[in-house]
């Protein structure tokens, strides 16, 4: 059965793992190491084992090139295209602007209805208040008026790995995170959605059913939407099964082939970085001819030899 294959939600791949990925795709097999035991397999990338590739990032810029040579490989994709509007002091190494530009060339390129913005997380603290918010959202959904029909928001989860950045992170900037009463969440986001609908953009909560309730302004959120994928893709009919990954999640079932404490953006609310220091030495020691990203080709290599004389097929192979 063909896969819905991520790209990924635990690091971001396209703004810094363009080279890994096309190896990958050149070799038709990615290994992937659950981030919750450390069990490793490998997933097949061949095309006939895949039914779409679905993008995540916060800089598609150094991945167009990329793009046309899987496009010409018979892939269908769409992105998952993540431009807050936080300070640089939450999200220390994003290139704002030249994303922007790429979400318009995105846009030309392929349609609006390929990218789903996400304006997420939202995070309320002492230097980022509703006014904040109200404004710089304005900015945006102006700039990408017409070029996305959709955008995501979701307020920041506070998971104990984030817990402990943001007390590091107010202690060092003397900034302080609030936690505001679900009403207040519920406004700023009915008035987003307002500002989004003036620009012909329609708003949906990312695992917030709190913000999709009480009418049609917010809907909730499906970042790996069979049903988008179908329309896009598959206009005969596409089959698919939805796997929340956690509570209120909408999506549909993938396999997702990135690795956790290897994104180089370090921003401060990351779930899948541990900490910035270590994300920062996997991606400088990062081998793109691994089959495993953030892990040296020879340890990947062996892992794979060990695997396929026990098991006794060969690869790429399937979990």
């Amino acid at each position: 059965m063909k896969r819905i294959i991520s790209v990924s939600r635990r690091t971001d791949v396209p703004a810094f793992y363009g080279q890994w990925f096309l190896n990958r795709i050149h070799e038709g097999f990615a290994g992937v190491t659950n981030p919750f035991g450390g069990k490793k397999h490998i997933i097949s990338l061949k095309p006939e084992d895949v039914s779409c590739f679905v993008f995540w990032s916060k800089n598609f810029a150094p991945f167009l090139d990329n793009l046309k040579i899987i496009e010409k490989l018979g892939y269908d994709f769409y992105f998952n295209y993540t431009i807050t509007a936080l300070p640089s002091e939450f999200e220390t190494n994003v290139n704002r602007p030249e994303a922007i530009e790429a979400l318009k060339h995105l846009s030309r390129q392929y349609s609006p209805k390929h990218i789903n913005w996400r304006f997420d997380p939202i995070i309320i603290s002492s230097i980022t208040d509703r006014d904040f918010y109200i404004n710089s959202f304005k900015k945006l959904a102006s700039q990408l008026d017409g070029l996305v029909e959709r955008c995501y928001i979701s307020f920041v989860t506070v998971y104990n790995k984030v817990v402990r950045n943001f007390a590091a992170f107010e202690t060092a900037n003397r900034i302080k995170f609030l936690d505001w009463p679900i009403e207040a969440k519920v406004d700023l986001a009915n008035e987003l959605a307002d500002i989004a609908q003036c620009h012909g953009i329609k708003m949906y909560s990312c695992c917030g059913e709190y913000l999709a309730k009480g009418g049609n302004k917010i809907k909730k959120a499906h970042c790996i939407d069979g049903d988008l994928i179908e329309k896009l893709f598959y206009p005969d009919g596409f089959k698919y099964n939805m796997k929340p990954t956690r509570d209120e999640c909408g999506c549909t079932q993938s396999s997702d082939i990135g690795t956790y404490d290897t994104c180089p953006h370090a921003c401060i609310y990351c779930y899948a970085n541990a900490n910035k220091e270590t994300a920062l030495k996997r991606a400088k020691q990062h081998d793109a001819h691994s089959a495993f990203l953030g892990y040296n080709k020879n340890d990947s290599d062996m892992w794979i030899k060990q695997k396929s004389e026990k098991q006794q097929f060969e690869f790429p192979g399937c979990i």
